[in-house]
C-alpha cells in the first residue's frame, strides 16, 4: 500500500495498491453498485438501493444504503468514466470518490482517491474527523477489493 506521491493533503487523500489481476476484472467490480458494500473498508456502505443500474456509466445515478451512527440513504452520480481505467462518483456534498486503474503487466495499479477540494464547507470534514479516518478506510477498501478479485479467480 502506498500513498500517491504529492497528492495527499487535507482534502485530497489517495492510496494505491498493486493488485495481481487485469484492470477489466477490477473495473467490473467498481462499476457494479451491488458490490460496493462487499469491498467497502469504511464500514459505512450497507448495500445498494433498488431500481438503480446494475452497472455504472457516465451520468448514471445510483443510491446506496449507508450508516454512520444512524442509517441513511445517499444518491450518487457518476461524474468521470473511462471504461476499464477510471470511474468517479459524487453526491450532494460535491466530494468525489475516484478510482483509476493502470495496467502493469499481469497486475493493475489501483488508486483510490477521496477528493473534497471542491466542497465549499470542506473544513467540516476535518472537524468531524472524516479526513483523519479516510486513509485507513481507503487502505481497507483496496485490500478488500483485492481479496474479492482474487476470490473471483479461484485464488486468495
Amino acid at each position: 500500500m502506498t500513498t500517491t506521491p504529492g497528492t495527499d493533503s487535507a482534502y485530497l487523500i489517495s492510496r494505491e495498491r498493486l493488485i495481481p489481476a487485469p484492470a477489466d476484472r477490477i473495473f467490473e467490480i467498481l462499476a457494479t453498485p451491488a458490490l460496493h458494500s462487499v469491498i467497502d473498508g469504511s464500514g459505512t456502505v450497507r448495500g445498494e438501493q433498488p431500481n438503480g443500474p446494475g452497472r455504472l456509466s457516465l451520468g448514471a445515478r445510483f443510491g446506496m444504503d449507508m450508516r454512520i451512527g444512524a442509517p441513511y440513504k445517499i444518491l450518487n452520480r457518476v461524474v468521470e468514466f473511462e471504461e476499464g481505467r477510471r470511474i468517479a462518483w459524487r453526491h450532494f456534498s460535491a466530494h468525489v470518490w475516484r478510482y483509476t486503474l493502470e495496467p502493469r503487466g499481469d497486475a493493475t495499479l489501483v488508486r483510490e482517491e477521496w477528493d473534497g477540494r471542491a466542497v465549499p464547507w470542506r473544513v467540516v470534514f476535518r472537524l468531524l474527523g472524516f479526513t483523519r479516518r479516510h486513509p485507513a478506510s481507503i487502505e481497507a477498501t483496496l485490500r478488500k477489493l483485492e481479496d474479492h478479485v482474487l476470490q473471483g479467480r479461484g485464488g486468495s
